[in-house]
């Protein structure tokens, strides 16, 4: 086999929320170059705040694609006047924010067939390019309605979880589509085809309207993830004759074609450059951490997200399984817990005046199981198990005594409060964990993500609630990592000649090492110390959640 040959290079993007960044990685998979551009600074005559604008009516959130194409021309820029030599290569990918969709109109595709390299591509690829000029994007969470109708047309919920690997989601691109069809008829009708953010993406190199892969078309309620395929069932309940507006979706390692002649010329690409599928966020993110099975990838931030491999999908009524991004006949699990950092940082506020490393000691300074201290703090709605409250135990309550639901008001001190909240988070996405299916044993490893990944203290608490070593990444952004990792992954099997190619993580790390670092190690008594509590938070969290039913 042998690594790429000396001299190429491998392009990535990620088109996030608030930025579209590229990086540019050489043969040995290391960064040589990268350009980023942010688009409420950037591109100020968008008038977005955190990369989107409020639609007019309540939860509607939108994006003008043009606006992602002027990101695009500068981007590619910036590359350049850092002399980025793109003549070097060989492949690109990218990953987009999961959920959102573009509507191309019948210009629009004969305008990115026909570019002209003495232009800007947003001069070309303009608002006429789009049937729908105001795109949703993820944050829009205002397709309740079609939800509901989506799931009804197909046998109710479990039917949805059971072929797409989720129940109907606002957020999700179906009900988005059908939201369109039914007030924007015409505009619907007039759509020649309907692109994720990171089809989209492969679309402008390709000259082409790019196929969606399977690990982004999961997170639309109308792939069938087992099926490889879009569900008729689905398609039939979302829109009419949207399979010929999808077209037929590809695997994320699929090389779909050499890169247009437009950037051939206009930015000295060669002529032999392939475009290889890009894929959604979370998919890319998980492609970028190098882990295999046996690890829980955990991401504190506004949200915690938990990611996990399967090698057969399991049923999540609440959750979200999709189809894996480098592994193709494997899914990856996605739990979103909506009460993360902002909690931490509320407790942080109260109890340590805002001083993290005051938190920190605070928290360090409490025995591990907090005395049989606990709680569960859901300020906002939680998504697994749909509750909200907050509730304390002390070592003397008991699920089925008189008081249960109500507790103690207060812990007697701000360490056993800080302990009690930093465990009962722990608690709760272990259990959830497991609840799914995860499989927690002698060889899970943890792999920390995100803001408060860089905390310690809260490490170690993860470390050893779930048993388990915590390392972290030392190479951050670990989507736009994956979007090049992948590029060259799939270039690799396109060229590969022999009868058992490498799997991707084992060809990444013959070139690369994957840049993690132990950080924490559970103590020896931890699972003796957590077991107990775990059935204990269950208890906890149940009594919350029949407080809402």
């Amino acid at each position: 086999m042998g690594p790429p040959q000396l001299g190429r290079t491998f392009l990535g993007f990620d088109l996030s929320t608030q930025k579209l960044k590229a990086i540019l990685l050489n043969s040995s998979l290391k960064v040589v170059a990268s350009a980023e551009v942010k688009f409420d600074s950037d591109l100020p005559e968008f008038r977005t705040s955190g990369g989107a604008s409020p639609g007019p009516n309540k939860h509607e959130f939108f994006v003008q694609p043009v606006m992602w194409v002027k990101a695009m021309d500068i981007v590619l820029d910036r590359l350049v006047m850092q002399e980025a030599d793109l003549s070097t290569v060989a492949a690109i990918s990218g990953s987009g924010q999961q959920h959102g969709s573009l509507y191309w109109s019948k210009h629009g595709i004969a305008a990115l067939q026909n570019l002209d390299p003495e232009k800007f591509l947003h001069a070309q690829i303009d608002d006429s390019a789009f049937v729908v000029n105001r795109t949703p994007i993820w944050m829009d969470a205002s397709t309740t309605k079609q939800c509901l109708e989506m799931e009804t047309a197909i046998g109710g919920h479990m039917q949805m979880v059971q072929l797409t690997g989720s129940k109907c989601y606002e957020r999700f691109t179906g009900p988005q589509i059908r939201k369109i069809y039914q007030q924007r008829t015409h505009a619907y009708e007039d759509a020649q085809r309907i692109s994720l953010v990171s089809s989209f993406l492969a679309s402008l190199f390709l000259g082409n309207v790019a196929p969606i892969d399977f690990s982004d078309g999961s997170g639309m309620n109308l792939l069938d993830i087992r099926e490889k395929s879009w569900s008729k069932a689905c398609l039939n309940a979302c829109a009419p004759d949207l399979d010929e507006r999808l077209g037929q979706a590809v695997s994320a390692n699929t090389v779909l074609g050499d890169v247009s002649e437009y950037f051939a010329k206009r930015f000295c690409f060669p002529e032999s450059c392939k475009v290889v599928a890009c894929t959604g966020d979370n998919p890319s993110a998980l492609a970028g951490m190098l882990v295999d099975n046996d690890w829980l990838s955990v991401s504190l931030g506004t949200s915690d997200t938990l990611m996990m491999s399967f090698e057969k999908p399991p049923i999540w009524e609440e959750g979200h399984v999709l189809c894996h991004p480098t592994q193709t006949d494997e899914f990856m699990g996605l739990l979103c817990f909506r009460n993360g950092s902002l909690v931490r940082e509320a407790m942080n506020n109260v109890e340590a005046g805002g001083n993290w490393g005051k938190f920190n000691e605070l928290l360090e300074s409490t025995p591990r199981g907090n005395f049989g201290n606990m709680a569960v703090h859901f300020n906002d709605m939680e998504i697994i198990p749909k509750a909200k409250g907050t509730l304390r135990w002390n070592k003397d309550c008991l699920p089925n005594s008189p008081d249960a639901s109500k507790g103690v008001i207060k812990f007697r001190s701000p360490q056993i409060e800080i302990r009690a909240l930093i465990e009962g988070q722990m608690l709760h996405h272990r259990a959830v964990a497991e609840d799914m299916g995860f499989q927690f044993g002698t060889n899970t490893k943890v792999l920390a993500t995100g803001g408060a990944s860089i905390n310690k203290s809260i490490l170690q608490v993860i470390a050893d609630v779930f048993n388990a070593p915590v390392h972290i990444q030392t190479e951050s952004e670990a989507a736009l990592m994956g979007a090049a990792y992948r590029a060259s992954y799939a270039l690799y099997l396109h060229e590969c000649d022999e009868t058992v190619p490498l799997s991707y993580r084992d060809y990444i790390l013959s070139l690369t090492s994957n840049n993690l670092q132990l950080v924490c190690e559970p103590h020896k008594d931890s699972e003796a110390i957590y077991a107990p509590m775990l059935d204990r938070y269950r208890d906890m969290a149940g009594i919350l959640q029949s407080g809402i039913l």
